[in-house]
């Protein structure tokens, strides 16, 4: 039961720093708008919340390892962590400007994502700075692309 609330939490949070700031990232580079952010917001923190919690769901039932109460504890554990922390992302947003909210949004899903990380390593015996550096990489990845896209997305007018 404890391997499967992990793996849940894990997931979630991981999901919900990566797939959140891609998105926020992407809107305000393309958009500018607040509301928009907003409404970006939202729709990871319920709609990606599903989707990433069915997939662990239909993961961890294709394994055929899991008991069944296995099973829904990592998918419960996917849906809260993902939607609880994709809407922390709002409060920023909400209450500063949206350059400085994106700037916040950045700094807490990173740290967010350094301390899962660091605790990760920390239980496989691993070097932190490894696991943290490659997490951390493939965020920053993630957010300049879709910076880029956004930043497309602006250049076409609509």
């Amino acid at each position: 039961m404890q391997d499967s609330l992990r793996t849940g939490i894990c997931f979630g949070l991981t999901s919900a720093v990566i797939t959140t700031l891609g998105l926020m990232i992407g809107l305000h580079s393309g958009t500018g708008s607040k509301m928009v952010v907003l409404g970006g917001i939202l729709t990871i923190a319920i709609a990606d919340a599903f989707s990433d919690a069915l997939g662990i769901h239909v993961s961890e039932e294709s394994e055929n390892i899991h008991t069944t109460k296995q099973i829904w504890i990592s998918t419960i554990a996917t849906f809260m962590a993902k939607f609880i922390f994709a809407l922390t992302f709002i409060i920023p947003v909400i209450f500063l400007p949206l350059l400085t909210a994106i700037i916040v949004s950045l700094v807490w899903g990173l740290s967010i994502l350094t301390v899962l990380s660091y605790i990760i390593a920390k239980a496989q015996d691993e070097r932190p700075w490894k696991v943290v550096g490659e997490h951390v990489l493939i965020a920053v990845v993630v957010i300049a692309i879709t910076h880029v896209v956004g930043d497309w997305v602006a250049t076409l007018g609509y």
